[in-house]
């Protein structure tokens, strides 16, 4: 089975499809998908349900889901993990958003909603609709303050779909036992310290056998810990080399990489060529 993992704390995507590309897979992240038009239907483990223009779904981590296009679907993706809530805290007295930050962690960790659309308020779907409709704007005109724009109508989005989860519950909520989450956040986080990235570290951290846990990480992100781990330093490799100037030595230091040869060899490996020149095609 497919396991998408997502390497950046947000991203969107919007897509035209007339099928889905992949059948049955899961994520390792929060993923909202919006219908802004089309039909068909959406599939989580044996429950089905139609989906039309309006539809938005609350896609959990390592839930097993599917769509299958009947008509021409726009799709918008909104894809977020705990990096992003997280980052989203201020650390001011006058500023609410601390708990604010907390609920929707605890609401959004939780197995207990309905699954199908999430928007059961009524009055929130011409609202979300309106979100989604300057969000898919700002994608496509790629003005300036683009990115900060689109993060606060992500936001704006999630504590929406919240408000209806907590609803729907009356707060009655159970959260989710699984630490893969936990797991790739602690290597997003850890990122720059080799040390905390050994498997064994990171086993004690969460409690689960150092035997085991290759096994266990695989088994819910279809990749292993070291593919993990070099997928997201070479993600970063890359958006050093597309949007700074650092020099490669930077890169391989800040990075923990042996020397620049060895960046070369799995960047190559893994990109196809090598970094050099893959800074060279983006500038072009």
């Amino acid at each position: 089975m497919y396991i998408h993992n997502l390497f950046e704390p947000y991203e969107i995507e919007y897509k035209e499809l007339y099928e889905c590309p992949v059948g049955d897979h899961k994520n390792t992240f929060f993923e909202l998908v919006y219908i802004v038009k089309g039909s068909g239907t959406h599939s989580t483990g044996e429950n089905k349900f139609e989906y039309e223009k309006g539809t938005l779904f609350l896609l959990l981590p390592q839930h097993v889901h599917s769509f299958q296009v009947r008509e021409l679907t726009s799709f918008l993706f909104i894809r977020f993990n705990d990096i992003y809530l997280k980052a989203q805290k201020v650390k001011n007295l006058h500023s609410n958003l601390g708990d604010w930050i907390q609920k929707l962690e605890y609401i959004l960790q939780s197995n207990y909603h309905l699954p199908g659309c999430i928007l059961q308020n009524r009055d929130d779907k011409p609202l979300v609709t309106a979100l989604v409709d300057a969000m898919i704007r700002e994608y496509i005109s790629r003005q300036e303050f683009q990115r900060e724009v689109v993060q606060q109508l992500v936001n704006t989005i999630i504590t929406i779909v919240a408000r209806n989860i907590w609803l729907i519950n009356a707060g009655n909520t159970t959260v989710r036992k699984d630490h893969s989450t936990e797991i790739i956040q602690y290597i997003h986080e850890h990122i720059y310290t080799p040390e905390s990235l050994k498997a064994e570290v990171i086993a004690t951290r969460f409690n689960i056998s150092p035997s085991y846990i290759h096994e266990y990480f695989r088994k819910h992100t279809g990749e292993s810990l070291q593919q993990y781990i070099t997928g997201y330093k070479l993600k970063l490799v890359e958006t050093r080399l597309q949007y700074s100037n650092m020099r490669m030595s930077e890169i391989v230091n800040e990075l923990g990489f042996t020397d620049e040869s060895h960046l070369n060899r799995v960047f190559k490996k893994h990109k196809g060529l090598s970094p050099s020149a893959f800074r060279k095609n983006s500038v072009g």
